[in-house]
């Protein structure tokens, strides 16, 4: 994915990017708060519109399609699963709105490869925290688009599950780019190859995780209180 010329306005706040992130890459995303890591993947991902720069993907420009045609899924803090529907159900929401037209053999396998084989019968809060967050992997990966981005679905959680569900997804998402918006550095070490460090509106150029860590810019130092 390449995004160039790049550049969000909103009020008085602007983010620039002009990179370029590898298909099948383990990509974090981090910086201080309020800096726009979660404004650049609602950028990718259609939700907040573009003031210049273009988006591509596999050599075609994306950033004019809406949201639901994008060669993406993103997860969010809250999970978005509807309370009112199964975890099957919730599911199926990420092929088919209507419920209609949903493959459910299809939809029991994700379930098993996340590890709730048995459960699609349950509504969202009859699981644990933990296993809402598989639900929310799961639907996005029966969804098998080719760039899941993370923003933060897994803040919640403990340490140990967290870390339990960045193995899941590493395991689980296959060649997909996956990207990860963080603010714990433990994350970008144990996920991403490669980290994005958003700050002072600009969101760098990827670099390799351990040398960013190793010797970090300004902007990242200060706020690792190094």
């Amino acid at each position: 994915m390449r995004l160039e010329g790049f550049r969000i306005t909103q009020d008085d706040f602007t983010l620039r990017a002009d990179l370029a992130l590898p298909a099948g890459g383990r990509v974090a995303v981090i910086g201080p708060s309020g800096a726009g890591k979660s404004t650049l993947l609602n950028a990718i991902a259609g939700f907040v519109p573009l003031n210049a720069g273009a988006m591509t993907w596999a050599g075609q420009r994306i950033d004019a399609l809406p949201p639901g045609e994008r060669p993406l899924s993103i997860l969010f803090q809250d999970q978005n699963l509807f309370p009112h529907l199964t975890v099957a159900q919730n599911l199926g929401l990420g092929l088919d709105p209507g419920l209609r037209h949903v493959d459910w053999g299809g939809v029991n396998g994700v379930l098993d490869r996340v590890g709730l084989a048995g459960l699609g019968g349950r509504r969202p809060a009859q699981l644990s925290g933990g296993q809402q967050s598989r639900a929310a992997l799961a639907r996005a990966l029966l969804r098998a688009r080719p760039i899941l981005l993370l923003d933060e679905p897994f803040a919640a959680l403990g340490p140990a599950l967290k870390a339990e569900m960045l193995a899941l997804v590493e395991e689980t998402a296959g060649e997909a780019l996956v990207v990860l918006v963080t603010h714990d550095p433990a994350d970008a070490r144990q996920f991403a190859k490669q980290t994005v460090l958003v700050a002072d509106g600009v969101a760098a150029a990827p670099q390799p995780t351990a040398e960013i860590f190793a010797n970090p810019p300004p902007a990242l130092a200060a706020y690792l209180g190094q």
